[in-house]
């Protein structure tokens, strides 16, 4: 069964609204119900979360890599970052 509701709308989206309903040779009701029904669809496929894969992978730094040396990391990071900056010449 139909129900009958008040909604507010501005001036502008309403005119918006009943211009497109009338292009498409409908009713302003069947457009707002068609909106509704899109979003509230929208909303029940957002609620179903897709967690990111977990990565399963095992061991540790690369070998040659002490991670208590800092200044090592460090000059690896820098001529990293010089091999990088080198392509944009």
């Amino acid at each position: 069964m139909n129900e009958r509701t008040t909604v507010r709308l501005p001036k502008d989206l309403l005119n918006r609204a009943k211009r497109k309903a009338a292009a498409q040779g409908r009713t302003l009701t069947s457009l707002i119900e068609e909106g509704l029904r899109a979003v509230t669809a929208e909303s029940r496929k957002a609620a179903k979360r897709v967690l990111p894969p977990v990565s399963r992978a095992v061991g540790g730094p690369m070998p040659g890599i002490d991670l208590a040396d800092l200044s090592a990391l460090q000059e690896m990071d820098d001529v990293s970052y010089l091999a990088r900056m080198k392509r944009f010449k």
